[in-house]
């Protein structure tokens, strides 16, 4: 096959939905895709208690709501299905990541791949980390195999999602890691002051940078760290909200502070000239992006709104098609594992 028709389904740590890109594949010397249909379809306060309580959960819990999410999943892609008459080869889900620690050999991510299988009656491509993890990786970041061969124009691929991921060429090698945290943090600032999220940074516009923050946050040893390497939900909720909860200060003077150590931070990574093309839904936060563009020397690219909202649900299509072909969809060179892998469970 060289043409593929393929669902992708993300959940990322900030919670704030699930995205489904319908997408189309061509190969032809390179690939080329498509964005065919997409929605991002957020989750009742009953998921989001229920996914956000699952890392202090007991063993039948994560089992049983495993099944259950995975069933929650089918049903949103089943419906996604009909009222768009569409007719996909498979579908292509991240899940939703609970645990990440691959530095004590485990990941996982909920939604069980049988149990989408068992509601649309289609096949799956799911749990693309795990095999990583087993070869000594990180298990993340698996998107940048899909920003080379979907986007080889850029120099940078910046995810601003939940967490601030980055991937470049260097030295004939794919090189990607783990920024810092992003939207899961500024979040959690804004619901403090009843929004859920900064829309285009306007409570950090308002707030103060204050520096004896920022020096902490910036002293924090993950960013003295040499890649590969990748950040979770526990280490974020762990070593970073803590430091934000020691301080008196303001929620805008927080909003402020922390969106200026972000932008720190990937101006660090960002260092030579070219072009970036920022994703996620940090890219529609103009503060953001307009203190990443004083730090740093690129040439930024702000994509249309379909590519800044599903490149994420995007590359995971793309990546189970890569696993549909058995060919590399995981790079040891950005997870730091013992070789290349075509990673993902495939049910048929």
């Amino acid at each position: 096959m060289k043409n593929y028709e393929v669902i992708g389904l993300m959940s990322g740590t900030s919670l704030d939905g699930l995205d489904i890109a319908y997408c189309t594949f061509n190969f032809d010397q390179s690939w080329k895709f498509e964005i065919v249909h997409a929605v991002t379809i957020e989750y009742p306060d009953e998921w989001v208690e229920r996914l956000e309580s699952l890392l202090k959960a007991d063993d039948k819990t994560l089992a049983q709501t495993n099944i259950e999410y995975g069933r929650y999943l089918g049903k949103l892609t089943k419906s996604f299905i009909k009222a768009n008459n569409l007719k996909p080869d498979f579908i292509s889900s991240h899940g939703h990541t609970i645990f990440h620690q691959p530095e004590k050999g485990f990941t996982l991510q909920i939604g069980d791949g049988q149990a989408i299988s068992d509601v649309v009656k289609l096949p799956v491509v799911y749990d693309f980390r795990t095999l990583d993890v087993q070869l000594g990786g990180q298990g993340a970041p698996l998107v940048p195999v899909g920003d080379r061969l979907l986007f080889p124009d850029y120099d940078f691929c910046l995810n601003l999602g939940g967490i601030a991921n980055i991937s470049f060429e260097k030295d004939d090698q794919r090189i990607a890691f783990d920024i810092c945290p992003c939207n899961q943090a500024l979040n959690y600032l804004s619901r403090f002051l009843g929004q859920e999220y900064d829309n285009d940074g306007l409570m950090a516009r308002q707030g103060k940078v204050d520096h004896n923050l920022l020096e902490k946050l910036n002293a924090l040893s993950y960013y003295s760290q040499y890649p590969p390497k990748s950040l979770g939900r526990e280490w974020v909720e762990n070593s970073f909200l803590p430091i934000l909860k020691e301080t008196s200060i303001s929620e805008f003077d927080l909003l402020a502070t922390c969106t200026e150590h972000f932008a720190y931070q990937i101006s660090r990574v960002a260092i030579n000239r070219g072009k970036m093309l920022i994703s996620g839904g940090g890219a529609l936060n103009k503060y953001l992006v307009d203190r990443i563009k004083s730090l740093s020397k690129v040439d930024i690219c702000i994509p249309d709104d379909t590519l800044i909202n599903y490149k994420e649900a995007l590359i995971f299509a793309f990546l189970g098609v890569l696993r549909w072909r058995n060919e590399i969809n995981c790079l040891s060179s950005v997870t730091g594992a013992s070789r290349d892998s075509s990673s993902g469970v495939i049910i048929k």
